[in-house]
């Protein structure tokens, strides 16, 4: 394979270059600008009991997008969990992924949509905030700052 130095190459190479790293690089920071989230708050069970984090999500672009998951560094494990009521019977069932259609936007709260906080990696106490990342299709990666609450303040 030949190799050669960057300072060797013709300024005209390194500027289309950096241009087109540049295009590959920024598009997901430009994008994530897109979504937005608002009243993000995890309910916080005492213990190891799992928690929940609940916020809604605007997507103020105009292409959809997709919700893969989330992970946090205060967490083992970040799961998405709709909650569902059959025929008076309650349960959670996991999610895969949410899709939020361009100008929409999508609740995460008590009794729907809602992330599993499990196996936290230290202990937290109410009114810490705690970093949890977005995880959308595209590689777009959006970090909303959550505020812990008491199970009774929802």
């Amino acid at each position: 394979m030949l190799t050669i130095p960057l300072d060797k190459l013709p300024s005209v190479i390194r500027t289309v270059c950096g241009i087109a790293l540049f295009l590959v690089a920024v598009p997901p920071v430009l994008a994530a600008q897109t979504l937005t989230t608002e009243e993000a708050r995890i309910r916080l069970l005492p213990g190891d009991l799992p928690a929940a984090g609940y916020f809604t999500l605007h997507n103020t672009g105009d292409t959809d997008v997709i919700l893969m998951g989330a992970q946090s560094p205060a967490f083992s494990n970040v799961e998405m969990h709709r909650s569902v009521d059959r025929d008076g019977v309650a349960s959670m069932q996991p999610v895969e992924q949410i899709e939020l259609a361009a100008g929409e936007q999508i609740a995460f709260a008590p009794q729907g949509y809602h992330l599993m906080l499990m196996q936290r990696a230290r202990p937290l106490a109410i009114g810490e905030e705690v970093e949890i990342t977005l995880l959308f299709e595209d590689a777009r990666r959006l970090t909303v700052t959550f505020q812990t609450v008491s199970p009774a303040s929802l």
